[in-house]
């Protein structure tokens, strides 16, 4: 009998520019503005250059810090400093992608999403096209300062990208929505605030719930999802905040909520969202390594970021 050969996949090489957007506003808990170095410090440049593509570092936008400005309203905490952040956030999405590289932003809170996402649909909309968006979180960030019963805007920017209040966030780049509900889909949401559900229900946004993927396995959610995001768009950001991911394996997050997906889980979706090889730009968020053990979390956000860049077990 002749031997088989195995052929291993190839990676096609990509540009990618590391941004890094260490805000910590738009939630209570500190720490996640030093998500983007721990993250750099678990070797993502060189791990992503490991397997063939070309990382540039554009260090770390300026953000404000809360010792040194006011909260504001109550119910929508720092929105000014926030907006700000994510209209420079915006600016340099925008000139990544027009110098031909991948943006991959690291949070800071999910807040930055607002900024990120209305770069990558800035760019395309000058092209006359429409970008899709897949939002991986164990919240749905949909709700309205009018909604929120803490008044932290990380909690808003999907309500804001969709069209709805805080409209200063939804207003970067002067246009809204930055994204057709029928291609936004929500992946792995178990914990959604009681206003907030009729926001998501008004939305029309695509909902996967972590039952979902309980009764219908990360295949067919993951492939259903990006069929959606994918409808008639020239493809879709990916924001993945850390705490999708069960705190048994991601301890290290902004906002932790047990019965997330499993470690092998959450590579499988990067690896589906690498296999269709139509993501545009992506975002990892809520690392925080004040609460992390070892940098596990950021160790396996890098390890997550390789999977949706292409690496494979063979």
């Amino acid at each position: 009998m002749p031997l088989r050969t195995t052929t291993f996949s190839s990676i096609s090489p990509r540009q990618i520019r590391v941004i890094g957007v260490p805000l910590d506003l738009g939630q209570s808990r500190r720490g996640v503005d030093m998500g983007p170095s721990a993250v750099r410090v678990a070797g993502l440049e060189a791990r992503l250059e490991s397997i063939g593509h070309s990382v540039e570092d554009a260090g770390n936008i300026a953000v404000a810090l809360p010792e040194q400005k006011k909260e504001g309203a109550a119910n929508s905490k720092y929105l000014k400093e926030i907006t700000a952040t994510c209209v420079k956030v915006a600016d340099l999405v925008s000139k990544t992608l027009e110098a031909g590289k991948v943006p991959l932003v690291l949070g800071g809170d999910h807040s930055i999403a607002a900024g990120t996402v209305a770069g990558v649909a800035e760019f395309y909309r000058r092209k006359n096209q429409k970008i899709g968006l897949i939002w991986i979180d164990a919240h749905t960030d949909m709700n309205t300062p009018d909604s929120s019963p803490s008044g932290n805007v990380h909690g808003m920017p999907l309500a804001a990208i969709m069209g709805l209040p805080p409209y200063e966030l939804g207003k970067i780049c002067d246009f809204s929505p930055k994204v057709l509900p029928e291609n936004c889909v929500l992946v792995g949401i178990r914990d959604v605030d009681n206003f907030e559900k009729e926001n998501i229900r008004k939305s029309g946004v695509e909902v996967f719930t972590m039952r979902d993927i309980d009764e219908r396995g990360m295949r067919n959610v993951m492939e259903e999802a990006l069929r959606m995001a994918g409808h008639d768009t020239v493809g879709y950001h990916v924001s993945l905040d850390m705490d999708w991911i069960d705190p048994e394996d991601a301890p290290g997050v902004g906002t932790p909520v047990w019965g997330g997906a499993t470690y092998r889980e959450a590579h499988l979706a990067m690896e589906i969202i690498s296999d269709h090889g139509r993501m545009l730009s992506f975002e990892i968020v809520e690392v925080n390594p004040v609460i992390d053990e070892h940098n596990q979390t950021a160790d396996l956000a890098v390890e997550l970021a390789l999977s949706a860049f292409g690496k494979k077990i063979l």
